[in-house]
């Protein structure tokens, strides 16, 4: 997985054909995002530090935003 951008994990998240999972243990909370059953991308939120990852070649999964 490599780092990618807030707007481009919304995108992921926010579309209809993909389903999200919400996994907080303390102060690390875990976002996964899933396509078919295979992880696209995941959030994670450590104490104030958020980071965005998504899978190798993930932009096929990006769905066009209206302008």
């Amino acid at each position: 997985m490599k780092l990618i951008m807030k707007t481009e994990f919304d995108n992921l998240r926010l579309n209809s054909k993909h389903d999200y999972d919400t996994d907080s243990n303390g102060e690390k909370q875990v976002v996964k995002v899933y396509c078919d059953e295979l992880l696209i991308a995941k959030k994670i939120k450590l104490k104030k530090s958020v980071r965005f990852f998504g899978i190798s070649g993930y932009e096929q999964y990006l769905t066009q935003e209206d302008v």
